[in-house]
């Protein structure tokens, strides 16, 4: 199968044909490439309008040169999400071409494409992605027939986060190269500059690159799987403002974005149990990105790949290679329902090319999270149990991580140790079960408390215990406490009202507790309560193959005890995502 494939969601029109038999793929782009500033839709349509024949004329030429004048078995177009004018333009080119050679016609979901063509040329079966793009940032996996989305940034993409800085301070676009090679100027220059013995043999120390170059103070914002990058674009503005060197702002900014994409990705591995990670995207093609992600996944012992720059740029070989999976699975679109949809978001699309398991997730009945079996490292730390019966104690040790600046983790240890030991403590007296904290080693990063629950809330969560957690979200949010990353692993249950319940007994609900408060903070606001009850469905709607009675069970138990307020409000948080 040959698959003529068309992309033109935003800055580049491109066209490709793909050849399935021989696994190989023809690109030809033509990008818009404003003089300043970022993207202008208006500009970027009538870019399309020309750039987007002139391409597709280039690639049916060749095809026909190479294959004869039935090169095409299908014809492949970006659907979405995108710029409605562009999206428009490409869509009307998709369907006349159709037509024309009397082919099959097939819409593909943009951000899925990034997302299969690091699997295609990875060979990986079950990843999950990091979509880091100039207007997106997110993290996928699949899962019952759809890929669903684990995480996103509830603000700006992470291209547009940068090039907001490079506006401000004149740069023309794309900005993020220009970044890099600032960024990676003031660390050479920051290295040279300090003496090579200086903190070898730390287990502390950061990637080789680092050493040597101090940061700014920048925001650092995860929400679970969630993030967000509205304040550092402002702050690295504000910093330059006040006459900070550019090279050093970018170094900093660098160092905090990347390390808070690599930290929800490591966060996404955790939670679903996955071993392989791809990445896709325009800002994928960043060489310190990948040496982050890279680094942590060798930590982990997890597979890492990013495709060929060719790829990660907006491109229509990866809109041919998915068409043709599609085709071959016969999803195909008529004419009359090919409209495209500028908020096209990829867990709307059925996954109808692969079959398989979902994404392996601990919790599952037959891969039970228990105390006995479980991998004791998560996203941050390595958990020991030690003792037995009721004098079992927890031993977790936040571990440093290699991919971050030695500064940077340092701090985000530090800190997420003290909330925890802390916010533990206090949500126990506002009536929320939480375990008792014994010892706080801050030297090392390293909490002991009681030991509570036999496992993980993913490997027991039914509709009972999750109303429970959103009565005790509910209670802690009343104490002006928010959790920071209240995801069904960062709730243990105990087993006692199960087995109750199995043996005829009253039937008492499992106890539940909530752990790991490293992310939380005090707040009173109503849009900070709101986000923890997002982070806690996002992460039920990411791996419970039914999650609806699971969502509707936990609001009514937060509307139980809580604040109406914060319910109304979460309708308008999960509206931000980037795709709704």
């Amino acid at each position: 199968m040959r698959v003529l494939g068309i992309e033109g969601t935003a800055w580049c029109a491109s066209a490709a044909l793909y050849d399935a038999e021989t696994d190989t793929v023809l690109i030809e782009s033509d990008p818009y490439e404003p003089d300043s500033g970022g993207i202008h839709p208006r500009e970027a349509a009538e870019h399309m309008s020309e750039a987007i024949p002139a391409v597709v004329d280039r690639v049916l030429t060749a095809a026909e040169e190479r294959h004869g004048p039935d090169a095409v078995d299908a014809v492949a177009f970006s659907r979405g999400p995108g710029l409605g004018p562009c999206l428009r333009i490409v869509g009307t080119a998709a369907r006349s071409l159709a037509g024309t050679l009397g082919v099959p016609l097939v819409g593909v979901n943009h951000m899925v494409a990034h997302l299969e063509i690091g699997r295609h040329r990875s060979g990986f079966d079950n990843p999950v992605c990091l979509n880091a793009s100039g207007a997106n940032a997110h993290l996928l996996g699949y899962h019952d027939g759809r890929y669903r989305v684990l995480g996103e940034t509830m603000d700006a993409g992470v291209g547009n986060a940068i090039d907001k800085f490079t506006r401000h301070v004149g740069w023309s676009h794309p900005g993020g190269p220009k970044v890099e090679a600032a960024a990676a100027e003031f660390a050479t220059a920051a290295s040279g500059a300090g003496s090579e013995g200086e903190k070898a043999g730390s287990e502390e120390e950061g990637p080789e690159s680092t050493p040597g170059a101090d940061l700014l103070d920048l925001p650092y914002v995860v929400k679970g799987m969630d993030f967000s990058f509205s304040g550092i674009s402002s702050a690295a503005n504000d910093a330059a403002d006040e006459g900070v060197p550019v090279e050093e702002i970018c170094f900093s900014l660098q160092e905090h974005v990347f390390a808070m994409l690599t930290e929800v990705s490591e966060r996404a591995l955790s939670l679903t149990g996955a071993d392989e990670l791809v990445l896709g995207g325009g800002v994928a093609q960043n060489d310190r990105l990948r040496e982050m992600l890279a680094a942590m996944c060798e930590a982990r012992g997890a597979a890492f790949h990013a495709p060929e720059p060719r790829f990660l740029r907006d491109n229509a070989g990866m809109i041919a290679v998915l068409g043709a999976k599609m085709a071959a699975a016969g999803d195909t679109v008529a004419v009359a329902e090919s409209a495209v949809d500028p908020n096209f978001r990829p867990d709307q699309v059925p996954v109808t090319w692969r079959t398989g398991e979902s994404v392996a997730r601990r919790g599952e009945p037959d891969r039970p999270a228990t105390d006995s079996d479980v991998d004791r490292r998560g996203a941050e730390a390595t958990v020991e149990v030690t003792g037995t019966g009721g004098d079992r104690r927890v031993v977790k040790r936040r571990v440093p991580k290699s991919y971050r600046h030695p500064e940077l983790d340092r701090t985000l240890r530090r800190d997420r140790t003290v909330a925890e030991a802390r916010l533990t403590s206090e949500a126990r007296r506002a009536g929320v079960p939480t375990p008792l904290v014994s010892d706080v080693d801050l030297a090392n990063a390293t909490l002991t408390l009681q030991h509570v629950g036999e496992r993980d809330l993913a490997a027991a969560l039914d509709e009972r215990s999750a109303e429970a957690v959103g009565r005790h979200l509910a209670r802690l949010h009343g104490a002006g406490i928010v959790h920071g990353d209240p995801t069904t692993r960062n709730v243990r249950v105990a087993l006692g009202g199960e087995r109750a319940e199995r043996d005829g007994g009253a039937g008492a609900p499992p106890e539940t507790y909530l752990i790991d408060f490293g992310l939380g903070y005090h707040t009173g606001h109503v849009e900070d309560h709101a986000m923890d009850l997002h982070v806690f469905e996002g992460s039920v709607r990411a791996t419970a193959t039914d999650p609806g009675p699971l969502v509707a069970a936990f609001e009514a138990g937060y509307e139980a005890v809580g604040d109406g307020d914060v319910l109304d409000r979460l309708r308008d948080v999960a509206d931000r995502g980037r795709y709704r």
